[in-house]
């Protein structure tokens, strides 16, 4: 069954991809502010969020109170965490003309597809009509965006990712937190030698290690390499692709993830980290529950630490320019959009920034003042701060930038590239025509 269901995924894929080469997409015309009266229903949310998560408890809560005074209002929240089942699901949906009101997806290609069909509202012109697009961090709605600049998702969080480490480990082995890229091979072997692992990283769930391959070319090219790279516009056998392909090779060659990494999860990764067996964890402030309050384990407590990304030499983009994204974006399916749906976002989105930040998360709008919990560590404050100095450039992760198959392709061979199974030239010819391959089907 699961077989035949990515089989149904994939034929939906290429029927939207077909439908958009072949002229069949439309711009969107939709009316972001229908009037008529409201006629409470069920309406429902595909949804690719933790089910105990903030962003879910909220919009559960906020649907309440606005059924109480619009009896009949059920806001029906259809949740798959898996991304990649989600994803199939989303896909499969869109090709039978089957999406809900409202929709979880990110800014991908295949997003854009849909919006190119008329089957997303324009988010950006439904948030100004509400008189709240001003209140929006601009890196909050800017993650959400196509190459084109249109906006047709709508975000409910705002994060920062950092290298968090363990102070103590990395005094151990004689190593210093790392001014450059470049110098984390090096720390690894020097980890490795007094018997540290180096990285924790979530191998099963595949997007943890494909953020290691965007680095060395944001900080070489900037964001305009992926951008390219995806349409066939660029290519790995350019200086940022070799760059980064040969240090990620560096990376497997000095051990610096985990041992048997491949197969193991996020709560493998997060655990070897906070109980003091690996120096270093890549992951975002969503963390900062696990990482900055009295919950993190008291051996490793007062020892833990935070870098932002290091840059290298002759980078094109700053110190405080890194990934911060919004997390999956909101999108509304511009053919069920009626009065009542139009209601229930003003009235949601409106009251939902507050909400969230008093769960202690930063609010992907400016308006409101996050609340810190009461059993914080100082470093959460110092994680929320460095909101406060972010540059205007992002390091977009590539899993919402490459095709839909030139990006199951590279993080199945960014897992054998690491472990030595295959060299830097081979993975770089593969790579190269896989996206020549199905770059056109998407982007030509």
């Amino acid at each position: 069954m699961k077989n035949l269901f990515r089989a149904a995924a994939a034929a939906a894929v290429t029927a939207l991809a077909l439908t958009a080469c072949g002229g069949g997409g439309t711009a969107n015309t939709a009316n972001v502010a229908p009037t008529g009266d409201i006629k409470p229903r069920e309406i429902s949310w595909l949804l690719s969020r933790p089910a105990d998560g903030a962003v879910i408890n909220i919009m559960k809560k906020l649907a309440d109170d606005y059924g109480k005074d619009h009896p009949g209002f059920k806001l029906n929240l259809i949740t798959t965490p898996d991304r990649p089942s989600y994803i199939q699901k989303l896909e499969t949906l869109a090709a039978a003309n089957k999406l809900p009101e409202l929709f979880d997806t990110d800014a991908t290609p295949f997003a854009q597809q849909l919006a190119k069909q008329g089957k997303m509202l324009d988010a950006g012109k439904l948030l100004q009509t509400l008189g709240i697009y001003d209140k929006y961090r601009p890196g909050a709605l800017d993650y959400q965006r196509f190459d084109d600049g249109s906006l047709y998702m709508i975000p409910f969080q705002f994060e920062l990712e950092f290298m968090w480490y363990n102070k103590a480990l990395l005094a151990k082995a004689g190593v210093a937190v790392p001014k450059s890229l470049d110098d984390i091979p090096a720390m690894c072997t020097a980890l490795r030698s007094k018997g540290i692992t180096p990285l924790a990283i979530d191998g099963q769930d595949q997007w943890p290690l494909e953020r290691y391959v965007a680095y060395q070319p944001f900080r070489a090219a900037g964001p305009d390499f992926v951008q390219k790279l995806k349409k066939g516009d660029a290519k790995f056998t350019d200086s940022a692709g070799q760059k980064t392909v040969n240090w990620l090779a560096e990376l497997g060659k000095a051990k610096c993830f985990q041992d048997g990494f491949s197969a193991q999860g996020y709560s493998d990764a997060q655990n070897q980290f906070t109980s003091g067996q690996a120096a270093m964890y890549n992951i975002g402030t969503w963390e900062l529950p696990s990482l900055a309050t009295d919950k993190l384990n008291p051996a490793v407590r007062d020892d833990i630490d935070f870098f932002t990304l290091p840059t290298t030499a002759g980078s094109v983009t700053a110190a405080n320019e890194f990934v911060s994204p919004s997390g999956i974006g909101m999108a509304v399916n511009a053919k069920t959009y009626d009065p009542l749906v139009s209601d229930f976002l003003k009235f949601a989105l409106q009251k939902y920034p507050a909400e969230y930040a008093a769960t202690g998360a930063l609010s992907p709008t400016t308006d409101v003042e996050t609340t810190i919990p009461s059993n914080a560590t100082p470093l959460y404050r110092k994680a929320l701060d460095q909101a406060k100095d972010l540059g205007s450039k992002q390091a977009m992760p590539w899993d919402t930038q490459l095709d839909p198959t030139t990006n199951g392709r590279l993080q199945q061979e960014l897992v054998l590239l690491v472990q030595g199974e295959i060299t830097p030239q081979q993975f770089t010819e593969t790579m190269d025509s896989t996206i020549a391959q199905n770059a056109p089907k998407f982007f030509k």
